[in-house]
């Protein structure tokens, strides 16, 4: 088994003890944190593939941590670990993208597979959030291309279609991508 782990709990012994478990499993234990705030510091240092992390603690509790985990994309996954089995954390960790929630006390029969689910989860996730930012990218680059061909074509008296092919010579002669000679062309007529 592979991945990246770090371990958030207020407990020292409870991350020593989960620590052991996961090394012993094969995982790499990239960071140790007792608090929210260390937890985000550690996650931008690490980017890790999963956070296993305490929702009660000091300072900054692990639904808040989280939820900037998330937000910020510091790590792959989130599996939230608690004392309590209330339906009111159930919620707020489903809402913010918890990919498990875990109920102390902790033992290795329900923790390597949670652990194992959620890596590979939280990796087909951010696959599919970069297809999505990738797409996104696109699309506006898309937009401001037909604001350029627009512009050429009013400012020329030409067709939309011989704009376009205006915008396609003109990235081609000057080794641009379309979108950048459209971004010239519309900032200009701004």
């Amino acid at each position: 088994m592979d991945g990246r782990i770090v371990i958030v709990d207020d407990e020292p012994i409870t991350r020593l003890d989960i620590c052991d478990i996961l090394v012993e499993a094969g995982y790499e234990v990239v960071g140790e944190a007792a608090d929210g705030f260390k937890v985000i510091e550690v996650c931008k240092k690490t980017h890790p593939d999963l956070v296993l992390m305490d929702i009660k603690m000091p300072i900054l509790d692990g639904l808040k941590a989280g939820k900037k985990i998330v937000q910020d994309r510091l790590a792959d996954s989130i599996v939230f670990l608690t004392a309590y089995s209330d339906i009111q954390n159930t919620e707020k960790a489903k809402k913010l993208g918890g990919m498990g929630y875990l109920v102390k006390p902790i033992d290795e029969k329900s923790l390597i597979p949670t652990i194992e689910m959620s890596i590979e989860r939280g990796k087909q996730t951010q696959l599919l959030l970069r297809q999505i930012d990738k797409l996104s990218l696109k699309l506006e680059e898309r937009k401001i291309i037909e604001r350029a061909k627009g512009i050429l074509a009013r400012e020329n008296h030409i067709s939309e279609k011989e704009a376009y092919q205006m915008l396609r010579t003109l990235s081609m002669n000057k080794r641009a991508r379309m979108g950048e000679i459209a971004e010239l062309i519309v900032t200009d007529d701004e």
